[in-house]
C-alpha cells in the first residue's frame, strides 16, 4: 500500500523532468544556430552578412520580451498569492551591479544608432533597428530581474522552462556577439602593433567590416570609437543576466526549505587596510593601462618598455594575491566551523563558473610557458612573461579555494543560552546574580551545589519561594559567584576577541582581493592584452592558431575577474 501511494508522486516527477530536458536540449541548439551564424559572418561565408545574424538576434529579443510581458502580466494578476523565494539568488548589490552595467548598455546602444544615422545611406535597416530592440529588451529585462530574479515558480512549469531558458540562450548569444565585434577590433589593432615589435614575417590582413561610404555629420569619430570602450560594460552585462536567469530556471519546480536568512549588509568599518591596498593597486593599474595604450605600439623600444612594465607590475599584484589567498586559508584550517551543504542552485552556480572560467587563464598561461620554453630566441622582455604566467595559475587556483571555502561556510550564529549573560533581581536593596556558570550553559546543566536545572534553560520567570534561609543561602554566595563569572566572562571575552580578530583579518583580505580582481579586470576588458602583443607565442604556435586561442580563452578570463570580484563582495559580507 505504501509503495502504491507513492506511485504517483514518483511518475509525477518523469514530466517535470522531461521538461527541463526538452527545455535544456531547444535552448542548446538556439544558441548552436546562432553560434554558427555569427562564426559564418566573422568569416566571410558565402550568402551570410551581418543584416541575416542581427534579424536572427533581434527575432529571439522580441520572443523573449514576449514571454517577459507575459510573465509580468500573470504577475501582476496573481499578487495576493504567497510565492516561493530563492533568498540566495538575485542579491542586492548583483542587481546593482547588473543596473550599473546595463545603462552603459544603453548608452552603447545610442552610440550605434548615432553610427547608423551617420552612414545609413550604406548600412541595412537591421543595423538600426537592432539596438533600438535592444534597447527595450534592456530596460525590460533589468525590471523583471530585480522583481523576479528570486522567484520559485510553481505554476505553468513546462512553458515558464522554455520561456527562461530562452532568455538564457539569447543573453549568451548576444554576449558572444558584442565578445566577436570587440575581439575583430582589438585583433586590427594588434596586427598593425606587431611590425613595430619587428615581427614582419607575420602577414598584416586586417579584417574589416567598415561600411564602405561617407560619413554624414561631424560625430563619426566619437560614435565609432567610443562603441569599442563601451563593449566591455555590455559583455558583462549579458552574461551576468545570463547567469541570474539561469539560476531561475534551475529553482522552477523547487521545493523550497523554509527558513530565514540572515542578512549580511557591505560595512566599510573594520575593513580600512584592506581597502587602501587595494585602492592603491586599483590606481597603479589603471596608470599603468593608461602608459600601456599611449606607448604600445609607438616604436620598438617603447613597446618592450610598455610589455616589461606590464609584467613587472603584475607579478608584484599577483604575488600579494597568493600570499592574502595562502593567509585566509590558513585561518580556515585553524578554525573549525561546518560546511553548509544544503541544495543552491546559486551557491553551485557560482562555484563551477569560477573553475570554468579560470580555465581560460589557465590555458593562455600554459600556452606562454610552453612558448618560452620551446622559442629558439627570446627577447629579454619576454622572460618576464614565464613568472607572470606561473603566478597567474598559482593564485587563480588559491583563490578559488577560498571563495568556494567561504561561500559554503555556514555563518556564526549566537547561543540563545548565552544572548542573556545575566538574570538580576532585586531583593532587599541588592542585586542578585542568579545565572549559572557559562561552561555549565554550554553543557545544559545547572551548578554541581544545585540539583534543580536553571530557570534560564527552562525558559521561566524563577521567583523566590522562600524568603528566609534561601535568601540568606544567596546573600552569602554572593561573592563567590562573582568571582566565578568575572572568570568566566573573562574566557569568554578573550575567545570572543581571537574570534573577532580572525574575522577582521578575513575581511580585511577579501576586501584586498576584491579590488585587485577589478584591476585585473580593465586591462584585458579595455584593451592592454601582452597575450596579444607580446609576439612569441605567435612564432611558435603560428599566428592562426594562437589567435584563435586568445579569441577563446581570452572572454572567459575576463568574465573571471568579474565573477570573482563579485563573489569576493558576498564573502565580505558573510564574514
Amino acid at each position: 500500500m505504501e509503495q502504491a501511494a507513492g506511485c504517483p508522486a514518483v511518475g509525477g516527477s518523469y514530466p517535470q523532468k522531461n521538461a527541463e530536458i526538452l527545455s535544456s536540449q531547444y535552448g542548446i541548439n538556439l544558441f548552436l544556430a546562432g553560434l554558427l551564424l555569427t562564426f559564418a559572418w566573422a568569416v566571410h561565408a558565402v550568402g551570410i552578412s551581418k543584416s541575416h545574424l542581427l534579424s536572427y538576434l533581434i527575432t529571439l529579443m522580441l520572443i523573449q520580451l514576449l514571454w517577459m510581458l507575459w510573465y509580468l502580466c500573470r504577475s501582476c494578476t496573481q499578487r495576493r498569492l504567497i510565492r516561493d523565494k530563492d533568498t540566495h539568488a538575485g542579491a542586492r548589490w548583483l542587481k546593482c551591479g547588473i543596473t550599473l552595467f546595463a545603462v552603459i548598455t544603453l548608452i552603447l546602444d545610442s552610440f550605434k544608432i548615432g553610427y547608423y544615422i551617420d552612414f545609413s545611406n550604406c548600412l541595412s535597416p537591421t543595423e538600426g533597428i537592432f539596438p533600438v530592440t535592444h534597447a527595450v529588451h534592456t530596460i525590460l529585462q533589468v525590471y523583471f530581474l530585480w522583481c523576479h530574479a528570486k522567484d520559485v515558480i510553481q505554476s505553468f512549469k513546462t512553458l515558464e522552462r522554455f520561456g527562461v531558458i530562452h532568455s538564457v540562450f539569447t543573453n549568451l548569444l548576444l554576449w558572444t556577439n558584442g565578445v566577436l565585434t570587440e575581439s575583430k577590433h582589438q585583433l586590427n589593432e594588434h596586427k598593425e602593433r606587431l611590425i613595430t615589435l619587428g615581427f614582419g614575417n607575420i602577414t598584416i590582413v586586417l579584417d574589416d567590416h567598415a561600411p564602405q561610404c561617407n560619413c554624414t555629420t561631424t560625430l563619426c569619430s566619437i560614435f565609432s570609437q567610443g562603441i569599442y570602450y563601451l563593449y566591455p560594460f555590455n559583455i558583462e552585462y549579458h552574461i551576468l543576466a545570463s547567469t541570474m536567469l539561469y539560476v531561475l530556471w534551475k529553482n522552477i519546480g523547487r521545493k523550497v526549505e523554509h527558513h530565514q536568512q540572515n542578512k549580511t549588509p557591505f560595512k566599510f568599518h573594520g575593513i580600512t587596510v584592506g581597502m587602501i591596498f587595494g585602492l592603491i593597486v586599483l590606481t597603479s593599474t589603471i596608470a599603468i593601462v593608461v602608459v600601456y595604450l599611449i606607448q604600445i605600439g609607438g616604436s620598438k623600444i617603447k613597446s618592450e618598455l610598455a610589455l616589461t612594465m606590464f609584467y613587472l607590475h603584475a607579478i608584484f599584484v599577483l604575488a600579494l594575491m597568493c600570499t592574502a589567498g595562502i593567509v585566509a586559508l590558513l585561518i580556515y584550517r585553524l578554525e573549525e566551523r561546518s560546511l553548509d551543504n544544503s541544495k543552491n542552485p546559486a551557491r553551485k552556480l557560482d562555484a563551477e563558473l569560477l573553475v570554468g572560467t579560470a580555465a581560460g587563464s589557465w590555458l593562455l598561461s600554459w600556452g606562454s610557458i610552453l612558448a618560452i620554453i620551446c622559442a629558439q630566441g627570446h627577447p629579454k622582455y619576454t622572460w618576464y612573461n614565464l613568472p607572470y604566467s606561473i603566478l597567474v595559475i598559482i593564485e587563480k587556483y588559491i583563490q578559488n579555494l577560498f571563495i568556494i571555502e567561504s561561500i559554503h561556510r555556514e555563518q556564526e550564529k549566537v547561543n540563545d543560552d548565552i544572548k542573556t549573560l545575566r538574570i538580576v533581581t532585586i531583593s532587599r536593596g541588592s542585586t542578585l546574580s542568579l545565572t549559572p556558570l557559562y561552561k555549565e550553559i554550554y553543557n545544559g546543566r545547572a551548578a554541581p551545589d544545585s540539583g534543580d536545572i536553571p530557570c534560564l534553560l527552562k525558559g521561566s520567570i524563577c521567583g523566590r519561594e522562600n524568603d528566609g534561609a534561601g535568601v540568606a543561602k544567596e546573600e552569602t554566595s554572593q561573592d563567590n559567584n562573582l568571582v566565578m563569572h568575572s572568570t568566566s566572562d573573562f574566557s569568554f571575552s578573550s575567545r570572543n576577541s581571537v574570534t573577532n580578530h580572525k574575522r577582521r583579518i578575513l575581511k580585511n583580505i577579501a576586501a584586498f582581493l576584491f579590488l585587485c580582481n577589478l584591476s585585473l579586470w580593465i586591462p584585458p576588458a579595455f584593451g592592454c592584452r601582452p597575450e596579444y602583443d607580446n609576439g612569441l607565442e605567435e612564432i611558435v604556435f603560428g599566428f592562426e592558431p594562437w589567435i584563435i586561442v586568445v579569441n577563446l580563452a581570452m572572454p572567459f578570463s575576463i568574465f573571471y575577474r568579474m565573477h570573482s570580484a563579485a563573489s569576493l563582495f558576498e564573502v565580505n559580507c558573510k564574514t
